[in-house]
């Protein structure tokens, strides 16, 4: 079985793509339309350079070759959403080629190509017979992202569209919701034959609909049948795919050069741009430097990029050891509480600092940190704790056998932690208990 994506990823310009019409959420459908956006006679399109710019840096996240010229196309079907009945694309020069995309930092997935192009209207149906169509959306600049079908199952398609859009977001600030969003069109072949399941939205949506035809396909086959080339769309309320239209090739779709529009040399801007690193990129990085685990490196990096870099700036100023211990214990406990009331982490470097020095205990040190992350009262804290800790150590006095076992596997600790948790009735969190049960059993050791 072979599985290839074509990632339409709207880009979050405030303008659309051959037109000075806003992107942002409109006030009522066809109140965002020009004559430009519409492709009425007479009118002509103007590039919006961010679109370039947006380009470059998408095609740099993947890696791919991008030459100094490139240029757009005029790409001809009819279809009610797309009012000029054709499309300006890229085609013969895309913006980028030849790209490789890293799964997990371990598996290579080849991209064959990414490309610019406006995105047509939405349509929605009325009733069996008539459908409205709204073209506000119609000029919305896309960036499309075609792969090889080096994708072996609906699992990992997935895995893999989850990573590269959060790597996209980050990359180019794309925001995680509203109009502005990610759609996707699946190509599967279970035998010779594939066939496309055109814009699916969602993750989970992905891997139902490429489930259901990979089961679709190997049924027919298996019946002796023939699998026709087809496009096909996803149903997500029954979880099925339907036969639109017979699959079309490049060839019908009739491409000649936009002549409106010249050709652009980009190689200047292109190495002028520079991207920041990618999550997924920098979780393979930590790793290496660092000599943390990949779980862990990525753990830090989902929950806040800010947050692995402070990671980063405590394992270069007092080690790695306080990283982990500090950095990727409490303090990550305790980041999103911070986000939410807009607390600053300015202070938990001085803090872990004072516990580096000698000026404060390890249990101080977490009190510390904790209240400067919720905003908690210190003293009541320290009372709290230090009730917690007590039980923890009047428990590892009565089996001292635990602290032994944890130098062997550290899953023996959790029977201290069943314990605590049975013995204190919930008066403590499961954080709290696993932070102090272990804590206290490495003073130990």
């Amino acid at each position: 079985m072979k599985i290839g994506l074509e990632i339409h990823v709207q880009l979050p310009t405030k303008s659309k793509m051959f037109c000075s019409c806003p992107t942002t959420e409109a006030p009522g459908p066809n109140t965002h339309v020009c004559p430009t956006c519409l492709g009425m006679p007479g009118s002509r399109p103007v590039l919006n350079k961010k679109v370039l710019e947006y380009g470059i840096m998408l095609a740099k996240l993947l890696g791919c070759r991008i030459t100094d010229t490139t240029w757009f196309s005029r790409k001809t079907y009819f279809y009610p959403d797309m009012s000029k009945s054709v499309q300006i694309t890229q085609y013969d020069n895309p913006i980028g080629e030849g790209g490789v995309y890293m799964l997990n930092g371990k598996k290579p997935i080849r991209i064959t190509r990414i490309h610019i192009e406006e995105d047509p209207g939405k349509t929605k149906r009325v009733g069996d017979l008539s459908s409205l169509v709204d073209y506000n959306r119609s000029g919305i600049p896309l960036a499309e992202i075609v792969t090889e079908p080096d994708i072996s199952t609906p699992a990992e398609a997935r895995e893999f569209l989850g990573q590269l859009i959060a790597d996209i977001r980050h990359v180019i600030d794309l925001p995680g919701d509203g109009e502005r969003s990610i759609r996707c069109d699946c190509n599967i072949s279970v035998g010779k034959e594939r066939c496309e399941v055109k814009n699916v939205t969602g993750l989970k949506n992905v891997e139902r609909a490429l489930t259901f035809e990979m089961v679709r396909q190997t049924k027919i086959l298996k019946a002796g049948g023939k699998i026709d080339r087809e496009t096909r769309r996803f149903d997500e309320e029954r979880g099925v795919t339907i036969s639109v239209r017979k699959k079309e090739f490049e060839a019908d779709y009739g491409y000649i050069d936009e002549p409106d529009l010249g050709v652009y040399h980009i190689k200047e801007l292109a190495d002028s741009i520079r991207i920041r690193e990618s999550p997924q990129q920098m979780t393979v990085r930590m790793a290496r430097d660092y000599g943390i685990d990949e779980k862990m490196a990525k753990q830090l990096i989902t929950t806040s990029v800010d947050l692995a870099e402070l990671f980063e700036t405590v394992a270069k100023d007092v080690g790695v050891q306080n990283a982990v211990k500090w950095v990727a214990g409490p303090v990550s406990a305790n980041w999103k509480a911070m986000e939410a009331r807009g607390a600053d982490p300015s202070g938990i470097m001085p803090v872990i600092e004072k516990y580096v020095s000698g000026q404060i205990t390890d249990t101080e040190c977490g009190i510390e940190i904790k209240c400067l992350l919720t905003g908690e009262d210190a003293d009541s804290v320290k009372e709290a704790t230090g009730d917690l800790d007590k039980i923890v150590m009047e428990f590892l006095d009565a089996n001292p056998a635990v602290v032994s076992d944890y130098k062997k596997n550290d899953k023996a600790a959790n029977k201290a932690i069943g314990f605590v948790m049975k013995s204190t009735g919930g008066r403590f969190s499961s954080a709290e208990v696993v932070d102090a049960v272990k804590r206290i059993i490495e003073s130990r050791l």
